[in-house]
C-alpha cells in the first residue's frame, strides 16, 4: 500500500477526516496525523482524550477487496500492528479483545475501526490513538491509563512513532489481503494477548453481562466464552474485562 500523510495541528477527529477523504475518493493508505484532537472518538461514543502533543492521532484510509464477514480482523490486524510498535520501543504490550493495547494491565492505545461507501466501493478507516505523555490524563482515567512516557522514564515524539506504526501496519494489512492471510493475522494475534484463552473476564453486551474463560477466537475474530456451565457464547462486539481471581 502506497502511504500518503496529512498533517493536522489541530482536527476534530482524525477519522471524521479520513472518512470524508474517503467519501472523495481518497486512495488506499491515506493517514490523517495530528498534533491534537477537538472531538476525537473511541468505540460506543466515548470519548478519546487528545491534548496537544500528548499522543498519536492517526487514521488510515483501507480499501480491503475480502469479504465483509472478515472485516473485524481489521482492527486485529490493527492491534498486532501497534504491538509490534510498542516492541521494538522495548516495551512488553499485551492487546486486550477487542480494541485495546495494554501495558501492564492499563491502557495505552484504543483503535476505531469505521465503514463508510464511497464511489471506489466500501473504505474502512482505522484510528489509532497512542498515550506519549500522562501528564494530561483526566482523573477518571489515570489509574487505568498509562503511556509511553511513563513506562520508558523518557519522551517519544510522535514522528519516531508514526514510522514505526506505518511500517507494521503496511506488513500486517499486506499480510492479511493475501491467500492465507486471515489465519496468520489469527496466529499473530493468538501469539501476542494474553487475553487469546484462559482468561477470566467480563463480558458486557448490549443487554446483558456474561462471565467466563476466553476460548480463542472464531475465523472472523470474533471472541469464543466458555460459561461456568460449559457452554459456548460467541462475542461478535463488547466490552471486556479482566476479572482477577481472589
Amino acid at each position: 500500500m502506497n502511504i500518503t500523510i496529512l498533517r493536522f495541528d489541530t482536527i476534530d477527529s482524525t477519522n471524521s477526516e479520513a472518512l470524508k477523504e474517503a467519501r472523495h475518493g481518497a486512495d488506499e493508505g491515506l493517514c490523517v496525523v495530528a498534533r491534537q484532537q477537538t472531538a476525537g472518538r473511541g468505540r460506543m461514543g466515548r470519548t478519546w482524550v487528545s491534548p496537544p502533543n500528548s499522543g498519536l492521532y492517526f487514521s488510515v484510509v483501507l480499501r480491503p477487496k475480502f469479504d465483509v464477514k472478515y472485516l473485524p480482523l481489521i482492527t486485529l490486524m490493527s492491534g498486532v500492528a501497534v504491538y509490534d510498535t510498542l516492541a521494538e520501543f522495548g516495551l512488553k504490550p499485551d492487546i486486550k479483545w477487542v480494541n485495546d493495547v495494554l501495558i501492564n494491565d492499563k491502557k495505552v492505545c484504543g483503535i476505531l475501526a469505521e465503514t463508510t461507501d464511497t464511489d471506489k466501493g466500501l473504505a474502512v478507516v482505522v484510528g489509532i490513538g497512542i498515550n506519549l505523555k500522562s501528564s494530561n490524563f483526566p482523573l477518571e482515567i489515570a489509574n487505568i491509563a498509562t503511556s509511553l512516557e511513563a513506562e520508558l522514564d523518557r519522551s517519544v515524539t510522535p514522528f519516531e512513532l508514526e514510522n514505526s506504526l506505518v511500517k507494521f501496519l503496511n506488513y500486517w494489512y499486506e499480510m492479511l489481503c493475501l491467500e492465507n492471510g486471515r489465519g496468520e493475522i489469527l496466529r499473530a494475534w493468538q501469539q501476542r494477548s494474553s487475553y487469546y484463552s484462559n482468561k477470566n473476564v467480563r463480558v458486557s453486551l448490549d443487554n446483558e453481562i456474561l462471565t467466563g474463560t476466553t476460548d480463542g477466537l472464531e475465523a472472523n475474530g470474533a471472541l469464543r466464552l466458555k460459561r461456568a456451565d460449559g457452554t459456548l457464547a460467541i462475542i461478535q462486539a463488547g466490552d471486556v474485562e479482566r476479572l482477577r481471581v481472589e
